[in-house]
């Protein structure tokens, strides 16, 4: 490790393989806590290279415990994190919503490293129990039509470094992996990036998978559909600006999608919105990232389709049912 980091030290960035080789190295525990805490920290001062988080995936995806959901045509909902803006489980209750529509998602989480609660954090608290046993999965997936993946339980190097990312409190190119190496293999995939940089690196990558995808970033720092300001999509097709009337009928501000203090407070949050209980603008912006997940499916001809199937989920109470039936198999 001394000598990779002195190469990275050196303004050096790694190849494809040699990124894969070090994510390998630290998922078998080569190196130390203070080595792979170094290493983390270059990536804090500067940009990772599509090369290096090429190989990165490589690794995770080698090491991975595999899954086989492919007979169905499944859907993720995942943001980076990292925003640093506190809001609440936006992307898991769309996840919720999308399921009561009709359409099969494999979630794909983790516990909160920058934020109070991820989407682990959530779920758990609500009383799902991780697993990775494919049938166990399948059945969540058939009778729920969705289903949750911890990362750790299924990506060994992610476990290693969880303490260290915990500790930093900071993202980690960690952030940038998640939403790529989601076990499922989801068909269709809507990520939400914290900046305009990354949002061209998952372009970049994301064009060479062959799969539907919608990158969103709102262009005041979230990394999903906040309606606080335009948000910048991208999708196979190509790139443009929605405003928050377009995506959501509403412009909300910061305080409305405020995360809570919490744990408890997060749960607490997702269960209103989902038993119809929310706010108005909580409602909008889960809505808008629904629809927006939605219409990645091409099960949609128009946006306003997508929405008001969302809509219909959540007002009819089948969102709020499939994780009554989901905690319900645990």
């Amino acid at each position: 490790m001394k000598k990779i980091l002195q190469y990275l030290f050196e303004y050096k960035t790694l190849s494809r393989d040699d990124a894969k080789e070090v994510l390998l190295n630290i998922s078998k525990s080569i190196y130390n806590e203070t080595e792979v805490a170094s290493f983390v920290t270059v990536f804090l001062m500067r940009s990772i290279t599509i090369e290096e988080l090429q190989g990165f995936r490589d690794a995770l995806l080698e090491l991975c415990v595999k899954v086989d959901l492919k007979d169905y045509k499944t859907l993720d909902i995942v943001g980076t994190g990292g925003d640093g803006k506190n809001t609440f489980n936006i992307s898991t209750l769309a996840c919720f919503v999308a399921a009561g529509a009709g359409q099969k998602v494999t979630k794909h989480g983790n516990y909160g490293a920058t934020s109070i609660s991820g989407s682990s954090n959530v779920m758990e608290q609500l009383g799902y129990k991780f697993k990775n046993e494919n049938s166990k999965l399948k059945t969540e997936l058939e009778q729920a039509n969705i289903c949750f993946m911890h990362a750790p339980l299924f990506h060994p190097a992610l476990k290693t470094v969880a303490p260290i990312r915990k500790n930093f409190g900071l993202r980690t190119f960690f952030n940038m992996l998640g939403p790529l190496v989601n076990p499922a293999a989801p068909t269709y995939q809507m990520i939400g990036v914290y900046n305009l940089e990354m949002a061209r690196i998952y372009n970049y990558v994301l064009q060479q998978s062959n799969k539907a995808f919608t990158i969103i970033h709102t262009l005041d720092g979230y990394d999903e559909i906040s309606l606080t300001t335009d948000t910048k999509v991208i999708t196979n097709e190509g790139e443009h600006i929605k405003t928050p009337i377009e995506l959501g009928k509403r412009f909300i501000t910061p305080d409305d999608i405020y995360g809570g203090g919490n744990i408890e407070e997060s749960a607490k949050i997702f269960l209103n919105i989902l038993k119809r209980e929310g706010t108005w603008s909580q409602n909008a912006v889960v809505l808008a990232n629904t629809a927006m997940a939605l219409q990645c499916t091409n099960n949609f001809t128009h946006y306003e389709d997508a929405y008001a199937a969302a809509v219909e989920s959540l007002e009819s109470g089948s969102a709020y049912n499939c994780l009554q039936k989901l905690i319900s198999l645990q």
